[in-house]
């Protein structure tokens, strides 16, 4: 192969660039991190308030001692102890919950039952969808009608019994035919 029959770095950098998906991936990273902030004002507008109606409502605070003494670092000390922070945890646990809820009930099902919908009108104009049949099911196709045309000319099934009435199936004699003169396989067509 050729130098020039392969294409260059930039001519595949572009065709990458140019397929859907990535576009579509940009679009999607660039979204999520705008609902990231909505997110977040929920979680600290909305929900933090309502856990702080039992207690405080920064969650971060909510934490468990392993070790005493806990004292969170302040001042350019080191924490003492051991702490677990179990409400920092709660609170990205509430976050996810929430991003989660938020995309499938206002993005996924709109969706769906938007292309349903349309999937629906669709079929109802134009009819149901023809099902492509496979490689299969076409070749069993053709099998049974050639059976049947066998049987109709009267030559019988090719692997089992001929029909009632019908002789059973002998390859043709003369010249085409192994036993002929020329010898050849099979009938020649002329």
């Amino acid at each position: 192969m050729s130098e020039n029959s392969k294409p260059g770095v930039w001519e595949g950098f572009k065709s990458f660039l140019m397929r859907g998906n990535v576009i579509d991936l940009a679009v999607a990273v660039v979204i999520g991190a705008a609902f990231t902030n909505i997110v977040n004002a929920v979680v600290k507008g909305v929900i933090n308030p309502l856990v702080g109606a039992f207690g405080t409502q920064d969650l971060d605070k909510y934490s468990y001692c392993l070790q005493s003494p806990c004292r969170p670092a302040s001042g350019g000390k080191e924490a003492e102890g051991i702490q677990i922070m179990w409400g920092t945890v709660l609170s990205a646990a509430l976050t996810f919950l929430i991003t989660a809820a938020v995309v499938y009930f206002l993005m996924v099902l709109p969706m769906s039952r938007y292309l349903s919908r349309l999937a629906a009108r669709r079929e109802a104009k134009y009819g149901a969808p023809e099902v492509p049949a496979s490689e299969l099911d076409v070749l069993k196709d053709i099998r049974d009608e050639l059976v049947a045309a066998r049987i109709a000319r009267g030559e019988g099934a090719p692997n089992g019994p001929a029909a009632p009435g019908a002789t059973a199936w002998q390859p043709p004699e003369g010249p085409g035919s192994p036993e002929g003169p020329t010898g050849n396989r099979g009938p020649t067509k002329g």
